[in-house]
């Protein structure tokens, strides 16, 4: 007897499982965040560049280093960097500590449209306090961060 054969139909759980709620809920919120970048006049916006946004500080940084801080392949991040240069929202400079490596960095552009996410988030955070109060809102917080450390693989 096969193992097909022998197998019987799965059984799914008879509730919406917190993965497919956590999932449906990141989803909905970049899909937010992309229609208000659209909305802002920043038509060019996608939902890859996401990725730099999340990861780039102030300062800059290495696409390596903002690929592991984003959980994609550093090509996916080179990608996306060269695609929002050519924009005109980042620049690669030399990294003044190893010639062979480039910072990324915003251009004057690029910090705008990057504010302009970054108020809407803040926006999105007042209506969610608003919506549920500071309570829940703060136990939700700390309810995803703790998931976060019980399931994040440990450091090789």
């Amino acid at each position: 007897m096969s193992r097909a054969a022998a197998a019987s139909d799965p059984e799914r759980p008879h509730f919406e499982p917190f993965i497919a709620l956590v999932d449906k809920a990141a989803r909905v919120l970049r899909i937010d965040m992309l229609r208000h970048a659209h909305r802002s006049g920043y038509t060019e916006i996608g939902d890859a560049h996401n990725a730099v946004f999340a990861t780039l500080p102030p300062e800059g940084a290495r696409a390596a280093d903002m690929a592991a801080r984003s959980g994609i392949t550093r090509q996916s991040m080179g990608e996306v960097v060269r695609d929002m240069a050519r924009l005109g929202m980042v620049e690669m400079v030399p990294d003044p500590t190893d010639r062979r490596a480039k910072i990324v960095r915003y251009t004057d552009y690029g910090k705008t449209v990057a504010q302009t996410g970054f108020d809407h988030i803040l926006a999105v955070e007042e209506t969610l306090r608003e919506e549920f109060g500071e309570d829940d809102l703060a136990t939700t917080r700390r309810v995803l961060l703790r998931v976060r450390e019980l399931l994040a693989p440990a450091p090789e």
